[in-house]
């Protein structure tokens, strides 16, 4: 059957049936939910199959590609995609051949440089789809603990595993949570309740997933004193998987941290230095072939490994859900894009006047930094205010939950808390309290309706203790003890949390801290070293009176800071040509920005996942300072050497 046949049975299967696509699920992948936002874009499923349909070579596809597709929700089949990375290989090298040959590269290289685009465009295209499915499934199994911390938390109220999925499954946002309602759905009218499907499917991914299982599902059965061990140990099993893991992640991650920093930045800045001895010894550089080398193939190296890092990370923990959709995010997006333009424009004007060579690259630079920065900043606030909230919740859960063992009602005990606590977790209970008394509402209203205090906090974690103190509400006084566990179990989450993250301090400030200022500054004193050289800065090389060494000395700072002539006089003098100062500044500086980049959107996705608001504004944050660094130490450096 051709690819195209293929393609219309699975469009006619789809229309037939309109329910979830579990018929057309690869085994032992786990499950997505229809209202998760995971599948690939439309446009790019499109573009996929537009250039499958040309594609004069069709290839089978691996099992882990189409498992990757399935997990995704992707529309397309392995087969597709592979064809479609076969046809891409074709245009990716002729644009790739036209741009060296007009750049002015040798033939051969420019042939074998287009040839290298075009498998990396195939290979990047057909490992595009399980790449992104590592990603998410890390990031789902970073929940795995606070999911099981949600199932024990309703069984130890009521040992019925149907209602402790359900609850589990109606409050989480994140793939394990939709995994255990697709298969409690699937389940239903049998005398299973989905655990059995949950734990096949993320065994082989984290198998301490299936052993919490077991005693959650073994602590349905216990007596009321061994439930409470039994779910205990269900959260501990969890817990303890994910700090080994993250602790064994944190040793082997430091060796390939360390080789990036050092063969992807140091080490390519320090042979800008010997770009003058190259010329001494007739070798010549020309500015495309470094502009090729360090702002295309490092920075593409760079990247590769820093992929290779995140990929090896075994969980993490997922950032809560918040877009500028949010209520508390200003509808306004011109913000972002006029900080650009004056942030771009006062760098340009400034820079122009010390530097000239370098107003592109302070624009461009500061421009993006700032247009990142001003952007995202709103959505910024309000996660660290989720964050806030979060935080808190464990003491405001202890307290209530003592209080509800002594007898005391649930709405006493939420306004208390709110009275006696301080900071945002605080200000959520007290404005539940002061919900339930205007709107004459229960618990459950007072924290989760459309006017609830957690109305406006997408965090599960959150709406978890909302809806337990709920059921605390319905149960009385016997759910008090359950409240003061499940309090102590999101301590021991947090501390989990904050360890994860402390065994990961040491790389993620070196990444960060090397990015945003050490590269910047040694790229800087980098160029300004090989201004001061003749043979780059610009000096008449042959000048052998002390009076013409002196001019010539004069001449080249004047060209460093690109006022004077270029460099052919002192390339002509050595016999190889080598690029002027403005045209190497301008390659180094690029690269050094791209790198701040790079190294710094690493240490960010290593610390707290790969969260799109967090990243941009760390990525602008490191902009904003790499830039000037960079231009200020060239400055420095050129009056010093």
């Amino acid at each position: 059957m051709s690819r195209r046949a293929r393609q219309e049975d699975r469009s006619a299967a789809a229309g037939a049936d309109a329910s979830p696509r579990d018929s057309e699920r690869v085994p032992g992948e786990p499950a997505r939910s229809i209202g998760e936002s995971t599948s690939l874009a439309g446009g790019a499923t499109t573009a996929t199959r537009w250039l499958a349909a040309g594609s004069p070579v069709e290839g089978s596809a691996s099992d882990e590609l189409s498992r990757s597709l399935s997990y995704l929700g992707s529309d397309l089949d392995g087969e597709t995609v592979v064809a479609a990375g076969y046809a891409l290989a074709v245009p990716v090298a002729a644009v790739a051949l036209g741009g060296l040959v007009f750049a002015g590269a040798p033939s051969l290289v420019a042939a074998l440089l287009a040839l290298a685009a075009g498998l990396g465009a195939t290979h990047l295209l057909h490992r595009a789809p399980v790449l992104l499915a590592a990603v998410r499934r890390t990031r789902a199994l970073g929940a795995a603990s606070e999911l099981v911390t949600r199932l024990a938390l309703r069984l130890r109220l009521d040992p019925s595993p149907e209602a402790a999925v359900a609850f589990a499954g109606r409050l989480g946002d994140d793939p394990l949570a939709e995994s255990l309602a697709h298969h409690a759905r699937r389940a239903a009218g049998t005398p299973r309740a989905g655990f059995e499907g949950f734990a096949d499917e993320w065994r082989p991914w984290f198998p301490a997933v299936d052993r919490s299982v077991s005693l959650l599902v073994a602590s349905a059965d216990a007596p009321p004193g061994d439930r409470d061990r039994s779910l205990d140990r269900a959260v501990s099993v969890t817990l303890e998987a994910t700090r080994d893991a993250m602790a064994d992640f944190a040793g082997e991650v430091r060796g390939p941290t360390t080789a990036l920093y050092a063969f992807g930045v140091f080490l390519p800045l320090a042979l800008v230095g010997g770009i003058p001895a190259a010329a001494t010894a007739g070798v010549g550089v020309s500015t495309t072939a470094l502009a090729l080398v360090y702002d295309l193939l490092l920075p593409a190296a760079v990247a590769a490994g820093a992929g290779h890092v995140l990929l090896r990370r075994p969980v993490a923990f997922p950032p809560p859900r918040l877009d500028r959709s949010h209520p508390s995010v200003p509808d306004r997006r011109w913000p972002g894009p006029v900080a650009a333009a004056v942030a771009a424009a006062a760098g340009w004007l400034v820079v122009d006047a010390v530097v000239p060579w370098g107003a592109p690259l302070a624009a461009a630079g500061l421009g993006a930094g700032a247009g990142l920065v001003v952007h995202v900043r709103p959505v910024v606030r309000v996660h660290r205010r989720i964050r806030d909230v979060e935080a808190g919740l464990d003491d405001a859960l202890y307290l209530v939950g003592r209080r509800i063992a002594n007898g005391e009602s649930v709405e006493r005990a939420v306004a208390d808390a709110g009275e006696e606590l301080s900071g945002a977790t605080a200000d959520v209970f007290a404005d539940a309290a002061g919900v339930g008394r205007r709107l004459r509402v229960g618990v459950r209203e007072s924290f989760l309706g459309d006017h609830g205090a957690l109305d406006a906090v997408p965090s599960p974690r959150a709406r978890s203790a909302g809806a337990l103190l709920a059921l605390a509400g319905r149960e009385g006084r016997p759910a008090g003890r359950a409240v003061v566990d499940t309090a102590e179990q999101l301590s021991e989450l947090r501390t989990l949390e904050r360890e994860a993250r402390r065994e990961l301090t040491s790389i993620t400030r070196t990444l960060a801290n090397t990015g945003a200022v050490f590269a910047p500054l040694v790229a800087g004193a980098t160029v300004a070293l090989a201004a001061g050289i003749p043979s780059v800065g610009g000096a008449d090389a042959s000048a052998t009176s002390t009076t013409g060494a002196t001019a010539a000395a004069g001449a080249g700072a004047a060209d460093a800071l690109g006022v004077g002539s270029t460099a052919a006089s002192g390339s002509a003098a050595i016999g190889a040509s080598v690029p002027p100062i403005p045209e190497l500044g301008v390659v180094v500086g690029v690269y050094a920005l791209t790198t701040a980049a790079l190294l710094t959107g690493l240490s960010t996705a290593l610390a707290r996942g790969l969260d799109r608001t967090l990243l941009a504004y760390r990525v602008g944050g490191a902009l904003l300072l790499a830039t000037p660094t960079y231009l200020l130490a060239f400055v420095v450096g050129s009056s010093l050497f």
